[in-house]
């Protein structure tokens, strides 16, 4: 078996493969061209996305040749697999604006600059958008039974709750893509989440139905899952997003930072490029010592260092720390707008006021007896220091920047006040 594949099992990464000794054979034989799709359903990609564009990495550095396919066709369609309803049809100017986004995140994770193997980009609406209804049905759709199709799961899933004709084509949209590459770009394996087995082998079959001596495979990775049950890559505020925009690299640290004992070294295994000694003595560290949390910190740093670089993971460190330490005074105003985004805020005029009157206007005290009696037990914290003065009026010196306060009542209720003046 190649290091490469002994290493995706390892980590965990091989959920199916259609032919496991005849892709072993082929990786062994020499240098392969493989593809994973990404449907611009969204303006950015999430964490969801990074497992099958990591694993398309660690093809690279093995010296394989992957191809990023964006969706900019099936997009407009939308994929059933593990939907149990019908999606919201986007127009094509979104689609393809999203599907530029998704080409530069990409960008982040593939090396398109390689002279021996670079990654390729490539968009399935260069050849399905000009492909006309007839072609269509005549030359690819014959190559497809009915009850073939019904009997995947993709289809069997959703045909109690409804299916329409767009979302049930799919699936042959989907195996198109593979055959115009396995002709275009010598492509032979084609990877996506274990939801996508059924899309895969129409695809095989389509390339067997329609190429001579053909020699393609599929693999599946695992869908990832959570201890606890959960859904992966979701949190109160919504999906974890690779766009830094929508959600910030202190928030995506959180996330990482924050995994339960159980997943951590899964995680590991799946979303960083340490070696299986480093994990090994990672996976002690849990076993031994949990409570100093190597592990998670680890996962934090290795994956929020890939997606957002080395400055946007120092400055989420910061942040956390500050936050741990209580040390607010050593952030700027844009680092407390990542750390405190989820909190209860309030705006009020950047004229001074009395801190007994801001504890009522904020609503961080029920009255002013509570907020007198907050301030004399030591429960009141202006940017990190304690404060017991019943009469302390807010100042500049109490402004971060001029444009924000932190105040904390108790152990770990925050609030932020935002100036407008």
């Amino acid at each position: 078996m190649s290091d490469l594949l002994k290493d995706l099992q390892f980590r965990g990464l091989v959920n199916q493969v259609t032919d496991e000794e005849g892709l072993a054979k082929a990786l062994e034989e020499g240098e392969i061209s493989l593809y994973s799709g990404f449907d611009p359903t969204a303006d950015s990609l999430h964490i969801g996305h990074l497992l099958p564009v990591l694993t398309l990495r660690r093809f690279q550095l093995h010296g394989h040749h992957p191809i990023a396919l964006v969706g900019g066709a099936t997009g407009l369609i939308g994929d059933p697999s593990g939907k149990k309803a019908e999606r919201t049809l986007n127009t094509s100017d979104i689609v393809q604006n999203w599907s530029d986004r998704i080409k530069g995140q990409l960008s982040r994770f593939l090396d398109f600059e390689l002279d021996k193997n670079p990654a390729v980009i490539v968009n399935n609406f260069d050849w399905i958008g000009s492909l006309d209804v007839i072609s269509f049905l005549r030359d690819v759709g014959k190559n497809f039974g009915i009850n073939y199709m019904l009997a995947k799961d993709s289809v069997q899933t959703r045909i109690e709750s409804g299916i329409s004709f767009t979302e049930f084509s799919y699936m042959i949209l989907q195996s198109y893509d593979f055959l115009k590459l396995y002709q275009n770009n010598n492509c032979k394996l084609q990877i996506g989440g274990s939801d996508q087995w059924g899309n895969i082998t129409a695809g095989l079959e389509l390339i067997r139905k329609s190429e001579e001596d053909s020699k393609a495979f599929g693999l599946t990775i695992p869908l990832v899952t959570k201890a606890d049950g959960t859904k992966f890559g979701k949190t109160e505020g919504g999906a974890i997003w690779l766009d830094a925009e929508k959600t910030s690299p202190y928030e995506f640290y959180q996330f990482w930072i924050n995994t339960d004992d159980r997943d951590v070294i899964k995680y590991i295994k799946y979303f960083t490029f340490l070696t299986q000694q480093e994990i090994e003595e990672l996976e002690n560290e849990v076993a031994n010592a949990p409570e100093k949390r190597a592990a998670q910190k680890a996962l934090a740093e290795e994956v929020t260092k890939m997606v957002h670089g080395e400055d946007s993971l120092k400055q989420a460190i910061k942040i956390s720390q500050a936050l741990f330490s209580g040390d607010i005074k050593e952030l700027t105003s844009q680092e407390i707008l990542e750390g405190f985004k989820d909190v209860p805020s309030t705006e009020i005029s950047s004229e001074e006021i009395g801190l007994i009157d801001l504890l009522i206007e904020a609503k961080i005290s029920p009255s002013k007896r509570q907020a007198r009696e907050d301030l004399s037990n030591g429960a009141i914290y202006i940017n990190g220091e304690r404060v017991q003065d019943l009469t302390k009026v807010i100042s500049d010196e109490d402004k971060i920047d001029g444009k924000f306060t932190v105040i904390r009542r108790g152990k770990k209720k925050y609030f932020l006040i935002r100036y407008t003046g």
